[in-house]
């Protein structure tokens, strides 16, 4: 008896492995505490709650890969864009609430695909955009549907700044700029690197 597997069982598998490492990797960077950290506008401890790109990013902390504007005082921060050997790109960044009360997210963030929707509030209709290639890229998911980003935020108190990650399928490795879209905010160029 042979078994065979459709493509989107393929990409379900691709995808729980990844979310499977990532868990694996979390887990094991966050013995540091960083996560306890209550540093207000540091990306550096941001990040380092994140768990995946502490190391990478402690030196860049400062200057942002770039600044999106999104509605009533919502900001994200880009910190790093990485290519893994695994063939997917983890976006990681910092949202803060540069407004004078607490927000509660848009959910047009999570996107319009329904797969997601189902699994609740995420960054889940964040995008890469490769001009050169014409290619869009969307968030991974793994085999239940869920997005391979951060979830579970619904609000955001005046001031406060939350680390966030998403992960997408890598462009062709000549693809090094890429544009950052994510609903409801300005989209930004950020470069990738590894």
């Amino acid at each position: 008896m042979s078994i065979r597997f459709t493509a989107k069982a393929r990409r379900g598998m691709v995808a729980l492995t990844v979310a499977a490492g990532l868990a694996i990797g979390v887990a094991g960077c966050g013995s540091g505490g960083g996560g306890e950290d209550k540093k207000p506008d540091t990306s550096a401890s941001a990040t380092r709650s994140s768990g995946s790109n502490a190391s990478a990013q402690e030196g860049q902390s400062d200057e942002p890969l770039a600044e999106l504007k999104g509605p009533n005082g919502l900001q994200l921060q880009i910190t790093s864009a990485k290519r893994d050997s695994g063939g997917f790109v983890t976006v990681s960044g910092v949202l803060k609430n540069d407004s004078g009360k607490t927000l509660t997210l848009p959910a047009q963030l999570s996107g319009n695909e329904t797969e997601i929707i189902r699994n609740g509030r995420s960054l889940g209709g964040a995008t890469l955009v490769d001009s050169k290639g014409k290619k869009r890229y969307y968030v991974l998911r793994d085999t239940d549907g869920r997005p391979l980003t951060t979830t579970g935020i619904t609000s955001i108190k005046s001031g406060e700044t939350v680390p966030v990650f998403m992960q997408f399928p890598a462009p062709p490795t000549d693809t090094t700029q890429v544009s950052f879209q994510l609903p409801m905010f300005a989209p930004a160029d950020i470069a990738i690197s590894g």
